[in-house]
């Protein structure tokens, strides 16, 4: 198991905002999800805990979870299409030891893997079924959406 990154693309939509303020407001937004049931369009989303590759600092990201069996989830780095991937998806390749997934209120050590080909392919197909979305943010870029599936340890 791995986390190979692809390549980053050349075109895709305006990055989200980053930041201090933003951590901030990011904080007081999963509180509310956390309060709402974490789900989003119907969808469950999960915290992913990680060691930024950069700052070595604990983050917390939440991003859509796609079950894959038990204890696994799929999740998409899609960071909207843009043409860069969300900074998770570098912090769990650079502590992949040290990554933690948190659904329903249930928190576990995981591994990450990033899917290729069909294996890629049908995890792809059944996620833009779930939340055609997903596709929309592809047809943004020009990189290859990295799918991660998390397993707990």
């Amino acid at each position: 198991m791995a986390i190979e990154i692809p390549p980053a693309g050349t075109r895709g939509t305006k990055a989200p905002p980053s930041g201090a303020l933003v951590r901030s407001i990011m904080t007081v937004v999963r509180g509310v999800h956390r309060l709402t049931g974490n789900k989003l369009g119907g969808q469950p989303l999960l915290h992913l805990h990680t060691i930024g590759a950069k700052s070595g600092q604990p983050r917390t990201s939440v991003v859509m979870a796609f079950p894959d069996g038990e204890d696994s989830w799929l999740i998409v780095g899609s960071r909207g299409g843009t043409a860069g991937h969300p900074s998770w998806i570098h912090n769990i390749a650079a502590n992949p030891d040290r990554i933690e997934a948190e659904v329903q209120g249930r928190k576990a050590a995981v591994t990450a893997e990033t899917l290729s080909g069909e294996e890629r392919a049908a995890a792809w197909e059944r996620i833009t079924t779930a939340q055609p979305r997903f596709a929309g943010y592809e047809e943004k870029t020009d990189r290859q959406l990295p799918v991660v599936r998390l397993t707990v340890r």
